[in-house]
C-alpha cells in the first residue's frame, strides 16, 4: 500500500498509526492469511472504493476493507512455507517426500527469532502438507527431528521448537533435558532414549552420570507407581550393563514383582515394547506359579498384552491347556473382549489352527454379542467398540461362526442382535442381513420388528415423560447394576452351581425385555395435546356422557392416550375395550361392549373436548 493511500487512511482513522508496518505491507502480490477466508493473494488497491482485492481459494476478487483487515489478516513473509508452496511448489513437494526434517527447518526461519510452538508450525504444517496425508506425515516427521542437531524439540505442544545457532547432537540434547527435569518418569524415559542414541563416542561416560540419575529415581521417588517403577529398573539394568557397571542395585527387577496380586495392576500399565520381557520376568521369578499367573493375566488383559500373553504361553508350550482354558472360559460366559477380538482376529491363523478351531461356533458368537452389550453398557460416553467393529467390518465372521448353527439357534443369536445395546439400528440390519443370507426364515423377525414400528400410538405429554423415566431408570441405574451383579457373581466359581449368576443372568433377560419394550414403544409414540379434538364424534381427547341402557345409569368417560387410565376418575384409554369401542361414534349411537363374562350396550349422550375443559 503506497505512502499516499496510507496518509489518506490514517488521517481518517488515526488508531492506524500503530499498524503502519502491516499496512505498508499490504501491497500487491503479497500473501497473506486471513482468519476466515485463508489463504490469499493480494492482487490490486481500488483507490475509489478505498478497498483491497484480494483473490482466496475460495472467493477471486474480494474486496476487503484495510482497516478491518489490520486485526483479522496476516501478510506473510516471501520465506513463509504457504507463499513458497505457491512460488515454488517442485521443490517443497521434493522437501515433504523426501526431507522432512528440512521443511521443519526451512518452516521455523521464517518465523520471528526462528522459534515457533508446536500447534502453530502443526497448524501451518497440516495446510502445506495436506490435511488427509499430515497425520501419517508428520509422526516421521518428529521422528527425524528427534535426531537432527539443529532442531530443539519441546516436551510439550505449548513449548517451542527452536533452529539452533549452534547444532547440538542427539545425545547432548537429551542430556540436556535428563539435567533440567526433576521428573523421575521424564528421566527414566529420556535415559532410554540416550541409550538408543548414536553418534557420539564418549556417551559411555555420561551414562554413568544418567545411570545414578534413574537409580536414585527408582530407589527414592515417590511420583512412580509400581508400573513406572519396574520399567525403570530394567532401564536401569540395561544403564549398568551399557557402562560395564555392577549391578547390585535395589529394588531388584524381581523384588518389585514378587507380590503377584499386584502383577495385573502392573500389566495394565506397563510399555508396550516392555511387555515380552515382563512375561520373561515372571517365569523367572516365579517358576512354579508362572503357568497359573499367566493364564490370571489373560484373563483381565488388554489390547497388545492378549497377544503378547497367547504368544509366551504357546512359545512354553502350553498350547493344550490354552485351548482347554479357552473353550472353558467361554462355556462359563468368562471370554472377555480383548480375548475375543484375539480369536477372531486368528482364526485363520495356521499358527493357532489347532488353539482356535473348537472355538468357531455360534457359542462364540453369543459370546462376542454379551462382551459388546456389557461394554456399550459401561461405557459413560458413545465410544468405538472394536468388538463390535471388526464384526461389521469382517462380511466373512457371521457366516463362520454360524457355520455349523441349526436354525433355531440362529434365530435365538438374531434376537439376541436386535436387543444388543453396542450396534445402531442401520449396522442391526447389515448384520441382520447377513444371518438371512444364510437363514433366509429370520426374514420374518425383521417383518415383525418393521410392522410393529408402523402403528403410531397417540399419548399425552404426562404418560410420555413417565414412559420416559422408566426407561432412563432401567438403561442408566438398573441394568448396569445389573451387570456389575453378574460380573460379582461370576467371580464366585463354578457357575454351573452359582445360584447368584443364574438369578443375576435371569433379571438380565427380563431387564432387557422390558428395555426392548420401552425403546419400541417410545419409538412409535406421538405426544398430543389434544386440541384437535371434535365434538363431532368420539376420539382421543373427548369426554364421552354414555347412558347403561339396561341400568339407565349415567356416566362421562374421558377418552386420552394409549397410556393413559385413571379408574377412579373415569380417565380411559383409546386402547380399552370401551375406548376403542366408542371410538367414530356420535351422540344418539348405541354400542356394545364386552367385560370379562358380561356384556353391556351405552348409548352416547353428549360430547365435549377434554382440552375445554382443561383449560377452564
Amino acid at each position: 500500500m503506497n505512502s499516499e493511500v496510507l496518509s489518506v487512511l490514517i488521517a481518517k482513522t488515526p488508531s492506524l498509526k500503530a499498524a503502519k508496518a502491516k499496512l505498508e505491507a499490504m501491497e500487491p502480490g503479497a500473501y497473506v492469511v486471513h482468519r476466515s477466508w485463508g489463504f490469499g493473494q493480494i492482487k490490486s488497491y481500488d483507490d475509489a472504493a478505498q478497498r483491497l482485492m484480494i483473490d482466496f481459494k475460495s472467493k477471486k476478487a474480494h474486496a476487503m476493507d484495510p482497516v478491518f483487515c489490520v486485526t483479522t489478516m496476516e501478510v506473510l513473509p516471501e520465506k513463509h512455507l504457504l507463499v513458497r508452496k505457491e512460488v515454488e511448489p517442485k521443490k517443497i513437494a521434493e522437501l515433504i517426500a523426501e526431507n522432512p526434517a528440512q521443511l521443519v527447518v526451512e518452516a521455523l526461519e521464517a518465523y520471528p527469532n526462528n522459534a515457533a510452538t508446536a500447534i502453530e508450525l502443526e497448524i501451518t504444517l497440516a495446510q502445506v502438507v495436506g490435511d488427509e496425508k499430515f497425520k501419517k506425515w508428520w509422526a516421521a516427521a518428529k521422528k527425524a527431528l528427534a535426531k537432527d542437531p539443529r532442531v530443539a524439540v519441546p516436551a510439550k505442544k505449548t513449548e517451542c521448537y527452536i533452529l539452533r545457532k549452534t547444532p547440538v547432537s542427539a545425545e547432548d540434547e537429551i542430556l540436556e533435558q535428563f539435567n533440567s527435569t526433576r521428573s523421575a518418569r521424564r528421566r527414566i524415559g529420556l535415559a532410554e532414549d540416550l541409550m538408543g542414541a548414536t553418534g557420539r563416542k564418549d556417551v559411555k561416560s555420561d551414562l554413568s552420570v544418567v545411570l545414578k540419575g534413574v537409580t536414585d529415581a527408582v530407589r527414592d521417588s515417590n511420583q512412580l507407581d509400581a508400573a513406572e517403577r519396574l520399567y525403570g529398573a530394567a532401564v536401569r539394568d540395561d544403564l549398568a550393563k551399557a557402562v560395564g557397571a555392577e549391578n547390585n542395585f535395589e529394588p531388584t527387577q524381581a523384588t518389585l514383582i514378587a507380590t503377584v496380586r499386584d502383577l495385573p495392576a502392573i500389566a495394565e500399565k506397563i510399555p508396550v515394547h516392555f511387555q515380552s520381557r515382563f512375561l520373561e520376568l515372571i517365569q523367572e521369578t516365579h517358576p512354579i506359579e508362572a503357568r497359573d499367573i499367566l493364564f490370571n493375566l489373560l484373563k483381565t488383559s488388554q489390547g497388545k498384552f492378549t497377544t503378547e500373553v497367547i504368544n509366551f504361553l504357546v512359545e512354553q508350550g502350553h498350547s493344550d491347556e490354552l485351548a482347554a482354558t479357552l473353550n472353558r472360559w467361554q462355556i462359563e460366559q468368562n471370554l472377555r473382549a480383548p480375548v475375543l477380538l484375539w480369536i477372531v482376529k486368528n482364526r485363520h491363523s495356521k499358527k493357532f489352527a489347532k488353539l482356535l478351531n473348537d472355538l468357531i461356533t455360534p457359542r462364540l458368537l453369543s459370546a462376542i454379542f454379551f462382551a459388546i452389550d456389557y461394554e456399550a453398557l459401561q461405557a459413560s460416553s458413545a465410544r468405538r467398540i472394536p468388538l463390535g467393529d471388526i464384526l461389521s467390518e469382517d462380511r466373512d465372521l457371521i457366516s463362520d461362526l454360524l457355520s455349523t448353527a441349526d436354525p433355531e439357534t440362529a434365530r435365538d443369536l438374531a434376537n439376541t442382535l436386535m436387543l444388543n445395546q453396542g450396534f445402531e439400528e442401520l449396522t442391526k440390519k447389515s448384520l441382520l442381513a447377513r444371518f438371512i443370507k444364510i437363514f433366509p426364515k429370520i426374514q420374518s423377525l425383521v417383518a415383525a420388528d418393521a410392522e410393529s414400528k408402523e402403528e403410531q400410538l397417540l399419548v399425552s405429554r404426562g404418560s410420555f415423560e413417565r414412559k420416559r423415566e422408566e426407561y432412563e431408570t432401567i438403561v442408566s441405574k438398573r441394568i448396569p447394576e445389573n451387570s456389575k451383579a453378574i460380573a460379582t457373581a461370576r467371580e464366585h466359581g463354578d457357575l454351573k452351581e452359582n445360584s447368584e449368576y443364574k438369578m443375576a443372568k435371569q433379571d438380565q433377560q427380563v431387564l432387557m425385555a422390558q428395555k426392548t419394550n420401552l425403546e419400541r414403544d417410545l419409538g412409535r409414540a406421538r405426544v398430543a395435546d389434544f386440541k384437535e379434538a371434535s365434538t363431532d364424534q368420539a376420539s382421543a381427547g373427548t369426554i364421552v356422557q354414555v347412558k347403561n341402557v339396561k341400568t339407565g345409569a349415567s356416566i362421562a368417560y374421558t377418552i386420552l392416550g394409549a397410556w393413559d387410565g385413571d379408574p377412579d376418575n373415569h380417565i380411559i384409554s383409546y386402547k380399552t375395550a370401551l375406548g376403542a369401542a366408542l371410538l367414530g361414534k356420535k351422540p344418539g349411537d348405541t354400542v356394545t361392549v364386552k367385560a370379562g363374562g358380561a356384556e353391556d350396550d351405552y348409548t352416547i349422550v353428549k360430547i365435549s373436548r377434554y382440552a375445554d375443559k382443561a383449560r377452564a
